[in-house]
């Protein structure tokens, strides 16, 4: 991943000129600003497919003096690290000095917002997918600041996409039913989709005239990432496959795939 790498090179230039590079992050308040909270992709995880995808990170936040600016940093790495150190991985909005976009709602609230751009065709790597911290700096008028290295966390996703057939379609009640399908997620190594391998996925029926789906039976994927199965067909309904997700894949299901009972 280049940002990795120009982080390492940073880290190895101020060791050699006799920097001191710290190890652990420290908050920093000064003033009256509170924070009301961070909001990453409107409360959502950050679901990525092979294309670019850019999201808002906003704060909302108080001072009697009014809000000047805020800025943000995504950062993956242990508790307790520096990010700009010893992370893993550290995203900047753009990569831009330009401020936030911060619109008043009072003379002393304001709620600032930056966007930040996903990009697998050039820095983002199946590594990457899993939790990432947020970074949060607000600044008011009057010169107060805060500043907190981790003040939540978002997910960061490899879109997953699912698929169903049942057959033969139609078919006569009581006969065997074969449902198979297949699990793929985002690859961002390679900018493609690949099989999802070794994963639950629920087997569900919902009867036709009805709204809920029942599970029937629990199926693991194989190292492809496919789905197959058999079942017993009694009446006219949906069959799909349901995946619950993981921290690097949001869950999914599939479109129910209608059979006819004669």
């Amino acid at each position: 991943m280049r940002k990795r790498a120009a982080l390492a090179v940073l880290t190895a230039v101020a060791a050699a000129a006799g920097f001191i590079v710290p190890g652990a992050y420290a908050d920093d308040n000064v003033g009256d600003i509170q924070v009301d909270g961070v909001v990453v992709n409107g409360g959502k995880n950050i679901v990525v497919d092979t294309a670019d995808r850019t999201i808002t990170v906003s704060v909302t936040a108080t001072d009697p003096s009014g809000i000047w600016d805020a800025d943000f940093t995504l950062w993956r790495g242990p508790d307790g690290s520096d990010p700009y150190y010893s992370a893993d991985a550290v995203i900047d909005p753009n990569e831009t000095t330009t401020p936030a976009d911060c619109v008043a709602s009072s003379s002393t609230t304001s709620t600032c917002s930056k966007t930040f751009t996903f990009e697998p065709d050039w820095w983002l790597t199946n590594a990457d997918a899993g939790t990432w911290k947020v970074q949060a700096q607000v600044s008011a008028n009057d010169g107060s600041y805060t500043d907190r290295w981790a003040y939540t966390t978002t997910r960061l996703q490899r879109h997953s996409k699912l698929t169903v057939n049942a057959s033969p379609e139609p078919i006569a009640k009581g006969r065997t039913l074969t449902v198979t399908g297949k699990l793929t997620r985002a690859n961002w190594d390679t900018l493609d989709y690949r099989g999802y391998t070794n994963q639950p996925v629920k087997l569900q029926f919902r009867k036709a005239g009805t709204t809920t789906y029942t599970t029937v039976k629990t199926v693991y994927t194989s190292s492809t990432g496919s789905l197959s199965t058999t079942a017993v067909a009694s009446e006219d309904g949906y069959w799909r496959w349901n995946f619950a997700g993981t921290t690097t894949t949001p869950a999914v299901p599939a479109t129910g795939d209608f059979v006819d009972v004669q």
